[in-house]
């Protein structure tokens, strides 16, 4: 009998990292025998169907969403920081919305590799909880929200992030350097400017890519940097790269020869890829990754002096990368599907 398979997530958004984790979620469901029946609830439910040939409504369309549910074997919730307030209560009060219809229809309910967390609001926080201890199978991509499960007696189990299992490209190499930021609140005009600074000062030589990776919240911080790059050096060929395709995003990233990264995913194709990395220390995850890695980190508070000594650095090494620890990484599906049946 053929499984139908609800995904809830922040999808149709042009997120490099979420659209990635839903392709790879979404292929991977597509080995299950007989083929599921797939419908994604997207924000652009058209172009998440004609991208990854699955059925999609509109996240926000709630009878399309509920009558999707009601209609499924099984709800699937992730990856990414779903649960959380810091973005906005609505959108925990959304995902919880989602979660607790599917468990009100009878439907198995499983969270595929988010992170938990941080939810300031205590009455949410309780719900969080009781929702999830209602789950099916729960799969947590880091320590720290595991341990906070399992406080509240909630059984999960620690993975990768999906985006590991990407293939490594066999682009042909260039001695490009890559930068990429995104909006943040702790992302200063004065870490901007020293940035912009050391890059002149490096790079003036190079070709500087600013890479977006979600064109509405990155792509004024890279027109920002380009023009505090342009002021101290006119003459420096510098262009931003806009993502409109996440295949493109990959291929770019592998080219280069260096990156500068704020975001996590930009750091996990820059590592798959062989690509020299520095990566900027603004979350826990990203510092994770470096630690991992053995790998120098740059952070939104270090001063012009260091930032200077640490690009220096970073441009006299050579980095390789442990290829068994790469494979380790790599997200296991096999736990998920037979959950699934």
């Amino acid at each position: 009998m053929t499984k139908k398979i609800c995904i809830s997530g922040y999808y149709g958004f042009d997120n490099f990292g979420d659209e990635t984790i839903l392709k790879i979620l979404t292929d991977n469901l597509k080995t299950i025998n007989p083929v599921p029946e797939i419908t994604v609830f997207s924000s652009s439910p058209e172009k998440t169907s004609q991208a990854l040939g699955i059925k999609s409504v509109n996240s926000f369309k709630i009878k399309e969403v509920i009558k999707a549910i009601k209609s499924s074997d099984c709800l699937i919730s992730g990856g990414g920081s779903l649960l959380q307030d810091a973005t906005s209560i609505k959108s925990l009060i959304y995902y919880l919305f989602i979660i607790i219809t599917a468990q009100l229809f009878r439907k198995k309910t499983i969270i595929f590799a988010q992170g938990l967390g941080p939810i300031s609001n205590i009455f949410f926080a309780k719900a969080t909880y009781f929702v999830l201890k209602h789950c099916s199978y729960i799969t947590i991509r880091d320590e720290k929200s595991y341990n906070l499960l399992k406080s509240n007696k909630i059984e999960a189990k620690i993975c990768s992030d999906p985006v590991w299992n990407i293939e490594k490209t066999n682009s042909e190499k260039t001695k490009a350097i890559g930068i990429q930021l995104r909006q943040y609140k702790t992302l200063t005009n004065e870490f901007m400017q020293n940035l912009a600074y050391t890059t002149a000062k490096y790079y003036s030589d190079k070709e500087i890519w600013l890479l977006s990776l979600q064109n509405t919240k990155d792509i004024s911080v890279c027109k920002e940097l380009k023009e505090k790059i342009l002021k101290i050096n006119s003459n420096i060929n510098i262009k931003i790269i806009e993502n409109t395709d996440n295949n493109k995003v990959i291929t770019d990233i592998s080219k280069l020869d260096k990156l500068i990264a704020m975001r996590y995913h930009a750091c996990v194709i820059a590592i798959k890829n062989g690509v020299n990395l520095l990566p900027i220390d603004y979350d826990i995850k990203v510092k994770k990754l470096a630690e991992d890695f053995n790998l120098e980190t740059i952070e939104l508070t270090t001063d012009a002096e260091n930032l200077n000594k640490t690009i220096f650095k970073f441009n006299k090494t050579n980095q390789e990368y442990d290829i068994n620890k790469i494979n380790e990484l790599k997200y296991s599906f096999k736990e998920l599907k037979e959950e699934i049946n």
